[in-house]
């Protein structure tokens, strides 16, 4: 592998000073990849509009096409960050205006490209702000293949037209899955329900296997949402990456509401229990069952 760097006459950024990640890197068989540090893209869906793809202008590499806005990453940034920073500066696509669902990421050891697939949650208007783009436009997803498209993307398009069928959903017991863990929970349940919320929080934050919900791709964001009863109800956990419900009554009946609430509109829903009686209720209504372990191994 060398790296090679850019062309004279290759674009750089929009402002500043060209990154040093904005290079390609040249397998021995002399294939040219471009993002020194690997590469990242923004695949945002919206509801009613479709996907949104940057047509390439004809002098880029593989100019003519259409695909995702992306791009080279920053050393040391991460694939989610790089995407969104990239689609931010080609599109102007606002970083709060997209929730991430799944990563899905093509290693070919000498490089990488992850393509970072996001629901819009605010629609926007896209901003072409760079040289490397003709046009940026909504298409319908049953669209797409109409499109002369990118040979990178056209590969990768089946599957991530696959798993955007699914919007995995975890409903985590804590008073079951805190009971497990030996850590004092019984002088203060308030404080261990803190911790574990927490934690579980992190962990949607950074993404969970996707071999662990039985899904395509790589790595997932599921909607995740923790449970609490009880004194428990009193802990105060930092946790904006996921929702916290305080059972007014039974925390085992608004578990199952939970269950029912997310029912259509996600799938599939995951249950962290080891209470049967709790497992038969949601499996009736569609949902998996998962052990308190499954949860505390991610979180170790």
């Amino acid at each position: 592998m060398t790296i090679e760097p850019p062309a004279p006459g290759e674009p750089r950024r929009p402002h500043g000073p060209r990154d040093p990640g904005d290079a390609w890197v040249v397998a021995p068989t002399g294939e040219k990849y471009w993002g020194r540090f690997g590469a990242a893209g923004l695949l945002a869906l919206d509801p009613e509009r479709g996907v949104l793809l940057q047509h390439r202008v004809s002098w880029s590499h593989f100019g003519g096409t259409w695909a995702l806005p992306g791009g080279a990453r920053h050393e040391g940034e991460s694939a989610r960050d790089g995407a969104l920073r990239e689609s931010g500066e080609e599109a102007g696509v606002p970083v709060d205006a997209v929730r991430a669902r799944f990563e899905s990421v093509l290693d070919l050891g000498i490089w990488s490209y992850s393509t970072l697939v996001a629901d819009v949650t605010t629609p926007f208007a896209p901003v072409i702000s760079d040289p490397e783009s003709v046009a940026l436009e909504w298409v319908a997803v049953d669209r797409v293949t109409q499109l002369p498209l990118h040979p990178g993307f056209a590969a990768s398009w089946p599957a991530l037209r696959t798993a955007l069928d699914a919007r995995p959903a975890i409903v985590v017991d804590v008073a079951n899955v805190m009971g497990s863990v030996p850590d004092g929970w019984w002088k203060d349940r308030a404080g261990a329900a803190t911790r574990l919320v927490t934690k579980t929080s992190r962990l949607v934050e950074r993404g969970v296997d996707a071999d662990l919900l039985g899904l395509s791709a790589t790595r997932w964001f599921p909607r995740v949402i923790a449970v609490l009863e009880g004194q428990a109800k009193a802990a105060e956990p930092p946790a904006p990456a996921l929702e916290v419900r305080r059972a007014p009554g039974e925390g085992d009946d608004e578990i199952v509401a939970a269950v029912r609430d997310l029912a259509g509109a996600f799938a599939p829903v995951v249950v962290v229990t080891g209470d049967r009686e709790l497992s038969a209720r949601v499996e009736a209504l569609g949902a998996t069952v998962r052990g308190a372990s499954w949860l505390l191994d991610q979180l170790s």
